[in-house]
């Protein structure tokens, strides 16, 4: 959006078009000289431009979970964003002295008018203060005039009127400018009563207009188009009821056809329509979330399946957050090599604790290596989601480290296996836990002789009648797993863990959790009895 965005802009130069100009440095000056004696009017020549700029607002519906109106929030932080963008003083004097712009009659270009009424105000205002300061400062200085005190008294009165209207102009702008659109609503939200008050979705609805109307002018001063692009994400952490409130909030805000907002949704819909069915929002739709959702959505956009590529991308990303895992060598080096330039003693320290960290380390860039490498097949196993893919790559530096800790230099297993074991269990956890929980049945568990012949995929493969048979009891737990082909491969082709193995990492596994394969070794108990 943003290259679209310059694209256009540079557009409309090349076209000869004036260019654009903003409500800051000089251009605060014009655009309040403009608000205060100038009307907008929407000529032809605007609505034929084409350059826009977009206003981007990212709404996190989670951090303001805790509140009783969520769409309260989202409003709150629209109006907060807006004033934030444009300033407080621009939007304070039109909230006193400014107005919608009007269409222009017939194909004239002029994008501006005067304001007569407003003008002959002003100037009947200064003129009567004018006389009034006049006929007090005759009545106080003339002589043989200052012992009339009526005169003095229509003079205090004309000065006092006039300048009394000046004064609460400037005041309302004062206040407009103190107190934002943001603490207002938040004023009308903190009340015990406001659900019940009457009106008080005018209130907010009247809120949102005056921003509509302030867009509409600042589009004609800025001479392009804005729009104002809201990012809501984190919506399907929230409540159900919550999550009816910011649907309703959505509405509210493009009920008006000309309304300059545009909604970008980021949600899981597995998540939402569950949410949007148990509120009253579905009355008359037949209790249908995704009907609801193909109503209230004009854009639908399903990200497709990640690619290669993207997966790369992804890991990489994730991986440039753990930058911290050099900084304990770095500080290590950097410590002894003042201590040995010094030539004073070096602190006490772990006996071996420099070398076992070092390894560690390189353990860790070894199986970060693994997944960033294309040709590598565990990369091909890497989840599509972010979130899983930062929680692999979180994982296995604990990983590798309680694994040199247990089995020191003498680790039976790889950096690359480990790795593998990581993205096993995050990517299958109710097969692998399944697996598992058979294996110490079945007393596999135990080392005796022939055992780290045993895959785990046999393993698997000899007790999965009894899972099918338990899908009922298991089906949530079984729906946090992925592709069932892919566990097939992963086993029996490209990673094929043996007993030893498993047992050699159950130990040190921290991304699986025990709770699914105790609950399955219960299952299995009472399936027996």
């Amino acid at each position: 959006m943003r290259e679209e965005m310059a694209r256009r802009e540079a557009a409309e130069l090349l076209r000869g078009h004036r260019k654009p100009r903003s409500p800051h440095g000089w251009g605060l000056l014009v655009a309040l000289w403009l608000l205060a004696f100038y009307e907008p009017v929407v000529t032809e020549g605007h609505l034929r431009r084409k350059n826009l700029e977009f206003i981007f607002i990212r709404f996190s519906a989670w951090e303001f979970a805790g509140c009783d109106k969520l769409w309260a929030g989202l409003v709150t932080t629209l109006c907060h964003h807006i004033r934030q963008h444009f300033g407080a003083l621009p939007l304070s004097v039109f909230h006193v002295l400014g107005s919608r712009p009007r269409f222009a009659s017939g194909f004239s270009q002029r994008e501006w008018i005067l304001k007569k009424g407003t003008c002959l105000r002003l100037w009947g205002l200064l003129l009567v203060l004018g006389v009034g300061i006049a006929i007090l400062l005759v009545a106080l200085l003339v002589p043989g005039i200052k012992d009339h005190h009526a005169l003095k008294v229509v003079g205090s009165a004309v000065a006092s009127l006039s300048g009394s209207s000046l004064v609460l102009g400037a005041l309302s702008i004062l206040k407009n400018f103190l107190v934002s659109e943001k603490k207002k609503i938040e004023r009308l939200t903190d009340s015990d009563r406001f659900a019940g008050q009457l009106g008080f979705m005018s209130k907010i609805r009247g809120e949102v207009e005056v921003l509509v109307d302030f867009l509409a002018f600042m589009e004609v001063f800025e001479r392009r188009r804005l729009r104002v692009v809201l990012e809501i994400t984190s919506l399907d952490l929230c409540y159900p009821e919550k999550v009816a409130g910011v649907f309703n909030a959505m509405a509210t805000l493009l009920s008006d056809a000309n309304a300059p907002f545009i909604f970008l949704l980021a949600v899981d819909p597995s998540v939402i329509v569950p949410c949007l069915e148990q509120t009253g929002c579905m009355k008359g739709l037949a209790d249908n979330g995704y009907l609801y959702l193909n109503r209230a959505v004009t854009l639908p956009f399903s990200i497709p399946e990640m690619g290669a590529r993207s997966r790369l991308r992804s890991v990489e990303a994730a991986i440039q957050t753990r930058e911290d895992l050099m900084y304990r060598i770095i500080a290590g080096n950097v410590a002894k090599t003042r201590c040995g330039c010094a030539g004073a003693a070096a602190p006490p320290a772990v006996p071996g604790w420099r070398e076992a960290d070092s390894q560690a380390v390189g353990w860790i860039h070894e199986a970060f290596r693994c997944l960033h490498d294309g040709s590598d097949v565990l990369s091909r196993y890497l989840p599509e989601n972010g979130a899983n893919v930062r929680r692999i790559v979180n994982t296995i530096p604990i990983t590798l480290r309680l694994l040199l800790h247990r089995a020191g230099a003498g680790a039976l297993l790889s950096p690359r296996a480990a790795a593998a074991w990581v993205v096993l269990a995050d990517r299958w956890p109710c097969r692998l836990s399944w697996t598992l929980q058979c294996l110490e049945d079945s007393g596999q568990s135990v080392a005796t002789p022939g055992d780290a012949g045993k895959s785990l995929w046999s393993v698997f493969q000899e007790h999965v009648g009894e899972l099918s048979a338990l899908r009922q009891a298991l089906g949530k737990v079984l729906s946090l797993d992925g592709d069932p082909e892919l566990f097939q491969a992963f086993l029996a082709r490209d990673f094929p863990f043996g007993a030893a193995e498993a047992r050699e990492l159950l130990g040190v596994t921290v991304n699986l959790d025990h709770s699914i394969r105790h609950q399955m070794g219960l299952l299995r108990a009472m399936a027996r009895l």
